[in-house]
């Protein structure tokens, strides 16, 4: 008799199982998943940059002590990014990416006055420290660069998957919690070149 429950038990819930695996019902975690990560490499590239910031702006201070505006300006736009969190929870919450993006453009703006001054430092251009940091600072905004596309493309994965079907099903039914992530969008100040004067 047990046997028999047991044969029957098996022959309904191995289809079910097998139905539910091959259905995408976990394509909306995963992709949500993906997403997260993609946005923790998205900061662990701006912390890297930040971090970097104060040896960039030490070695500058040593030759361009009149460039204190610059200077305070990068130190200002450093602390204020810093300062600026926003965590995977709050990925769908596109008011508070865009302050985090903001913050983050400021202080590209700033660094980009900062590389600008340099120019006007023969001595400084020469030194091996400001020429490492310099090279560290362009790779890192390269990083960011790439980061920030993984990104884009995992939200833009995780939202189609809640848009389409199946996924579609699965977010009226088992996640009707999961929102759309915010896109990334760059700053309405990113559309305007830097300007460098001399």
């Amino acid at each position: 008799m047990t046997s028999t429950r047991t044969r029957i038990l098996t022959a309904i819930v191995m289809p079910v199982l097998l139905f539910l695996t091959a259905c995408g019902v976990n394509s909306i975690p995963t992709a949500e998943e993906n997403a997260k990560a993609k946005w923790a490499d998205v900061q662990s590239q701006y912390q890297r940059r930040a971090d970097l910031i104060p040896n960039l702006v030490a070695t500058v201070q040593g030759y361009a002590k009149q460039e204190k505006d610059v200077l305070t300006s990068v130190v200002e736009a450093r602390a204020k990014a810093t300062s600026v969190r926003i965590d995977a929870s709050q990925l769908d919450d596109p008011a508070k990416l865009k302050q985090f993006l903001d913050a983050q453009g400021q202080l590209t703006g700033a660094l980009g006055r900062l590389l600008a001054v340099s120019e006007n430092y023969p001595d400084l251009k020469s030194n091996q420290n400001f020429l490492a940091l310099q090279s560290q600072l362009e790779g890192t905004e390269n990083r960011i660069a790439v980061a920030r596309r993984d990104y884009i493309e995992a939200v833009r994965e995780y939202n189609t998957t809640l848009k389409t079907f199946p996924g579609l099903l699965w977010a009226a039914t088992f996640f009707r919690s999961n929102k759309p992530m915010a896109e990334f969008a760059a700053s309405d100040s990113a559309q305007t070149p830097p300007q460098v004067k001399f």
